[in-house]
């Protein structure tokens, strides 16, 4: 029999055991005590790992984004500017339309409260020395963002303009109530946007240089308006012409000079309209669309008029309406209105442009020339601040130019015979068939070309324009005009064959045509009769008799003078813009070809939003 194995425990051994019912295993007593405070431990250690993880994990959802955070962030943006137009659009508009469906915020608020007049800002807190700030006072405005850059989690800086005025806009987190709400309110805003400004004045203390820049500290930045367009880089900016007339709204968001400009022309028809009224003119209106283009000698253009089924002309001038009005009674009258003549448009001509013209009973030429040199003189102060201005022509000329009074005067034919060599016939002799072939041989000797027809008006017209008009850089008066150049103007007193017309040149073109009227009615007749036989001939900008006109001189209009100035071409040499394109908010443009493929979706489709609910109007049934 063998002997029992010593790897089994002794039987007394066996009885002091206790079994684990975690392992199975028999263990002694003192094992099993030891495992249970072990265990004890080890659960209340791992409790304590999950609460520890479970109040940084909520301590990192309550925190504003990190430094990191905001780093990718602002990459995020730096990759947006490098997306192509349509994708930064589509991108942006899905943005958006997260904010209209959440309404945090509100992308297209009703109304923000602006109190602030950037003007008197910029005089009022320009003294501010570096570090100061005026926590007193409360500034409100609108503005657009130029540019945006954050410095850290707690601090972001805006250029945006206000009112014309490019403005420093400094955000510190402790000017806000939290910084959750800080970094809500400018985590949506891009370039472009159209933004609400809650804030104060102040200078700022920067590190890198003495003097701190005016600034608007902002405790609040709400979002009135997004940009869905990736605005072009400041740098290279918009400069193509074709694209920035076709898009005034975006040249004027980039190019301050086009507002400037704009601005000029305003204060320009200001000082017009207040230079009349302080002298006794009525403003009055009159009628775009005529039976009759008269008025001047132009082309004009033709519509048909259903209601009467007739074809009607829309207006070359407004003369014939103003003198009528004087006939009527109202003695000085003025009009600032459009005019439509339908010829080639050039750096120096649109289609569609602005005149100003007055007319003033019992004056004449002269006095109407006096009045000029005072309104332009006076205009040009008002818009300017000074007399003196440079123009540059399209090849680079630059021309100085003094619009202080008096102007030169300049006598047409005697000025012409001293520039051709040539004597010319008398005043009463321009009009004859020998004074035709006299001036088609002046054009063969000097060389002046003159496109069909070769009436004598329009000869002469050439030949002025060659060796006269040249030399008017400085305001100039040109007078003296032949009758037939002028079949709305008076005859000369003293000279037999010219009448009391001037007009005025400044950079080489005409601003200014004025004369004393016409008021006989005979002598009126035969003028219109002259110009009817110069349609007949093939000139298509010669006047056809205005019967209701000449009817109405019939009833004594008195002794007159009429004035007449282009407000386009001023506003060009003021504003120093060789094209005329430059001073029309909206000059006419060619019809461009569309190169989109059919059945292309919008990129408003692509993102889904729909148009607005339409609830019918039950004051209007509409």
């Amino acid at each position: 029999m063998s002997e029992p194995s010593n790897s089994e425990p002794p039987a007394e051994a066996l009885r002091n055991l206790e079994l684990d019912e975690v392992t199975g295993e028999r263990v002694s007593k003192t094992e099993r005590d030891l495992k249970l405070i072990q265990g004890d431990i080890l659960v209340k250690k791992r409790k304590k790992q999950r609460e520890i993880a479970e109040k940084k994990a909520q301590k990192a959802a309550n925190a504003p984004p990190s430094a990191t955070s905001s780093k990718r962030k602002q990459d995020e943006g730096e990759d947006e500017s490098k997306l192509d137009p349509r994708q930064y659009f589509e991108i942006r508009s899905r943005g958006i339309k997260r904010l209209k469906q959440t309404r945090e915020p509100d992308p297209y608020p009703h109304k923000f409260h602006v109190t602030t007049n950037m003007n008197k800002f910029m005089g009022e807190y320009s003294s501010l020395k570096t570090g100061e700030e005026r926590k007193d006072v409360e500034v409100r405005v609108g503005a657009r963002i130029y540019g945006k850059r954050a410095s850290g989690q707690h601090l972001m800086f805006y250029v945006v303009r206000v009112q014309g005025i490019r403005i420093q806009v400094m955000c510190q987190s402790n000017n806000a109530n939290s910084l959750e709400e800080f970094h809500a309110q400018h985590e949506p805003l891009r370039r472009g946007d159209i933004i609400g400004i809650v804030g104060f004045p102040g200078r700022t203390n920067p590190r890198n240089r003495a003097e701190g820049e005016l600034s608007i500290f902002a405790r609040e930045v709400v979002l009135l308006s997004p940009c869905l367009h990736n605005m072009p880089d400041e740098y290279y900016g918009f400069k193509d012409q074709e694209e920035r007339h076709r898009k005034r709204h975006l040249d004027l968001i980039m190019n301050d000079s086009v507002r400037q400009a704009f601005m000029v022309r305003g204060r320009m028809i200001d000082y017009c309209r207040t230079f009349f009224k302080e002298r006794d003119f009525l403003e009055v209106e009159t009628p775009m669309i005529n039976q009759i283009a008269g008025g001047a000698t132009a082309k004009p253009f033709k519509t048909f008029y259903n209601a009467h089924d007739q074809d009607v002309f829309m207006r070359i001038a407004p003369e014939l309406f103003l003198k009528e009005l004087v006939v009527g009674g109202l003695e000085r009258v003025f009009e600032i209105g459009k005019n439509f003549r339908n010829e080639d448009a050039d750096l120096t001509h649109n289609p569609e442009f602005t005149s100003c013209e007055f007319y003033m009973a019992f004056a004449d030429m002269y006095d109407i020339m006096d009045m000029t040199e005072d309104l332009v003189s006076g205009m040009v102060f008002h818009a300017l601040g000074k007399y003196e201005t440079t123009y540059h022509t399209q090849s680079g000329e630059e021309l100085h130019v003094n619009w202080a009074k008096p102007w030169r005067r300049v006598d047409l034919i005697p000025e012409l015979e001293k520039q051709t060599g040539e004597k010319f016939p008398p005043g009463d002799q321009l009009h004859t068939q020998e004074t035709n072939d006299f001036l088609q041989r002046v054009l063969k000797k000097t060389n002046v070309q003159c496109p069909p027809p070769l009436t004598n008006a329009r000869m002469i017209d050439k030949l002025v324009g060659e060796f006269i008009e040249e030399t008017c850089v400085s305001p100039t008066f040109i007078m003296g005009h032949p009758q037939m150049m002028s079949p709305l103007a008076k005859y000369h007193r003293d000279r037999p064959g010219l009448c009391e017309r001037f007009e005025a040149f400044v950079c080489r073109k005409e601003i200014v045509n004025a004369y004393t009227e016409l008021n006989d009615p005979f002598d009126q007749r035969l003028r219109f009769e002259e110009q009817a036989r110069q349609k007949a001939a093939g000139d298509d900008e010669a006047q056809l008799i205005d019967e209701t006109f000449c009817e109405s001189l019939e009833w004594a209009l008195p002794p007159t003078g009429g004035f007449g100035m282009g407000i386009d071409r001023m506003a060009m040499f003021l504003t120093d813009n060789y094209s005329i394109r430059e001073v029309l908010t909206f000059p006419y443009m060619k019809k461009q070809e569309q190169n989109e493929k059919k059945g292309t979706l919008l990129a408003a489709e692509e993102v889904g939003i729909e148009p607005a609910e339409v609830v019918e109007d039950v004051r209007s049934g509409q």
